[in-house]
């Protein structure tokens, strides 16, 4: 069964570097602060639904919160229906950024997908340039402890969603980012394609429709990632896909709350 707890990350962009190789050199961006006057959202809960092809597979929650200086948000993706029965998949994933500069903090996730059941975490050490990676395997109880390096300021795979949502974002323009996970820092493209009005279980809103890309890895030879952010000073994502060889994935905004 392909369909597992990669909805939420492949989504988010983990398929923009999932086969990038570790090694592989690779001249880097920098992170832009947010832009002056952008506030990112107090509070809020961000609920989808998710259809694997023409099948509801599950559903997706974001929910975002100011802490002090740091923006943390927490998700997690359930499969319903058939393909719980099937493959039950119970993910949950946590991170964090500063609001001033965009830099994360960190990024931590804990897996239920079939008999697999993993927990991992991720920090950034700025003072000594390197990310820190933490993996347990509850099933083998077998564990694992990784070190790379990485520049002054990077984002993960979740912030990226909410810290793109900070850049402007005018058509026809782009801007790249360093995004930091699974051993290695890529250059992630945002590239804002054009508006279009989507009609999601939320409502209707006109959009800008944003497609992240990267030099190299699984979407570059397999399928493409898009995300739909209001168009407006929100910039709230509303509807996300990912079209990949073993079929495209659509996440579609049921809800936003301010809690």
């Amino acid at each position: 069964m392909i369909l597992n707890g990669r909805w939420l990350s492949i989504a988010l962009g983990s398929a923009l570097i999932a086969a990038v190789p570790a090694q592989t050199p690779q001249k880097l961006p920098q992170l832009t602060p947010p832009r002056s006057g952008y506030s990112f959202p107090q509070r809020q809960t961000l609920n989808y639904t998710v259809d694997w092809r023409v099948f509801p597979a599950g559903t997706t929650t974001l929910h975002v919160e100011q802490d002090g200086q740091l923006e943390r948000i927490t998700a997690s993706a359930d499969s319903i229906g058939a393909v719980n029965l099937l493959y039950r998949v119970s993910d949950r994933f946590q991170s964090s950024f500063d609001r001033t500069t965009g830099c994360s903090t960190g990024f931590s996730k804990q897996l239920i997908e079939g008999r697999r059941q993993v927990n991992s975490s991720l920090k950034f050490d700025y003072a000594h340039g390197k990310a820190l990676f933490e993996d347990h395997n509850l099933v083998s109880n077998i564990s694992r402890h990784q070190e790379w390096g990485i520049p002054g300021c990077v984002s993960d795979l979740l912030s990226a969603t909410f810290y793109a949502a900070s850049q402007p974002l005018v058509v026809g323009q782009s801007f790249s980012m360093p995004v930091s996970d699974a051993m290695r820092t890529v250059a992630v493209t945002m590239k804002v394609e054009g508006r279009e009005e989507v009609r999601v279980p939320a409502g209707t809103f006109q959009t800008l429709r944003v497609q992240p890309t990267a030099a190299a890895g699984v979407v570059k030879n397999r399928g493409d990632i898009w995300i739909w952010y209001t168009d407006d000073e929100r910039h709230m994502p509303v509807q996300m896909r990912a079209r990949l060889f073993w079929g495209t994935i659509t996440f579609r905004l049921t809800s936003a709350e301010q809690k």
